[in-house]
């Protein structure tokens, strides 16, 4: 038992030091650095939770200001601290209206938070999912979403002085405002790399299943690089598109397990698939979206757009797109 609890102390302290480290050679970040007694304050004890997930527990907490931000206490910090570091080494020097803004965070020993502002209208997969039918987002105004997600991507790949990928683009991590305006937040995975370098080098995939682009498992397919973003976000449009998972066991008909497959049979064949009592523009919005999503999702990577390519296609029309090759992608 001596032994194991040496070990494993030996093991924290290191990634204590290799935080520390970052965080010493890297002090001209933005963010502010808070204590814990200062986060304890900010939460008036973690007394307001607003969810939990992998890496642990989220609260919302209140700046001295009056300001409100979301804290995330990283309870299960991975890889020697790396997705803290990840965190604060990508959106703590960037600043864009699309991407979720980094506050300040708290290093103090085993305790780790990233402080965010806060968003009121939460994430986007309780308005694609909800089963309560209290959805206030219209086709229109989803694909305003999908376009400012766009230019939140294209940022992170073309607008800072280093290209940041993301690898973990899914509704869970677009964040809503007071204002609908959707925030790409969760930088746990993202990896940075030169402008002028488009391959990056990965000893695992990395993402969650459903989203992660095939190049990740399958090494004969391609190298990895933005586009498996392009690919991720695909598969999250197709969801907005369609308000439904892209892979469900238990759709009616075993050709609508695989709803990417199944829809584009549908548009290949001239079939109109309709969403309720939509509109006639409503339906072209719908089918703009599901053919940009079709395009995203190639299986070759260099078959896909770029995400300032995708941005026009989104802003464009509908009668100006040509349908894609069909993905062959078997989840």
């Amino acid at each position: 038992m001596a032994f194991l609890f040496c070990a494993w102390r030996r093991r924290h302290l290191s990634m204590y030091n290799i935080i520390e480290e970052f965080l010493q050679t890297n002090n001209d970040l933005m963010p502010v650095r808070y204590s814990y007694f200062d986060i304890r304050k900010m939460t008036m004890g973690f007394k307001d939770k607003l969810g939990a997930g992998g890496y642990g527990s989220v609260y919302k907490g209140k700046l001295r200001s009056g300001r409100f931000v979301a804290i995330k206490m990283l309870e299960k910090s991975k890889a020697n601290g790396q997705d803290f570091i990840n965190e604060v080494s990508t959106i703590g020097r960037i600043h864009h209206v699309n991407v979720v803004q980094l506050v300040g965070f708290c290093a103090q020993g085993s305790k780790h938070a990233l402080v965010y502002d806060f968003m009121p209208n939460g994430s986007l997969d309780k308005y694609l999912f909800s089963q309560e039918g209290t959805n206030s987002l219209d086709c229109k105004k989803m694909c305003e979403i999908s376009c400012e997600v766009a230019c939140g991507i294209e940022y992170l790949h073309r607008g800072c002085n280093m290209q940041i990928l993301h690898f973990d683009i899914k509704p869970h991590n677009i964040l809503l405002d007071e204002n609908f305006i959707p925030k790409v937040s969760d930088f746990g995975l993202a990896r940075l790399s030169p402008l002028g370098n488009s391959i990056v080098s990965l000893t695992a995939a990395r993402g969650t299943m459903g989203y992660i682009a095939p190049e990740l498992f399958y090494k004969n397919i391609g190298a990895v690089s933005n586009k498996a973003d392009v690919y991720s976000f695909g598969m999250l449009l197709m969801e907005m598109a369609s308000r439904r998972k892209n892979l469900n066991a238990g759709a009616d008909h075993t050709s609508q397990i695989y709803f990417p497959s199944w829809i584009y049979d549908q548009l290949k064949e001239g079939n109109n698939v309709e969403m309720g009592d939509a509109t006639e523009d409503e339906s072209k919005i719908r089918k703009k979206m599901i053919t940009v999503a079709l395009w995203c999702i190639q299986m070759n990577p260099n078959d896909r757009p770029t995400m300032s390519r995708v941005k026009e296609m989104l802003e464009g029309d509908v009668e100006s797109l040509q349908m894609p090759p069909k993905p062959f992608v078997c989840p």
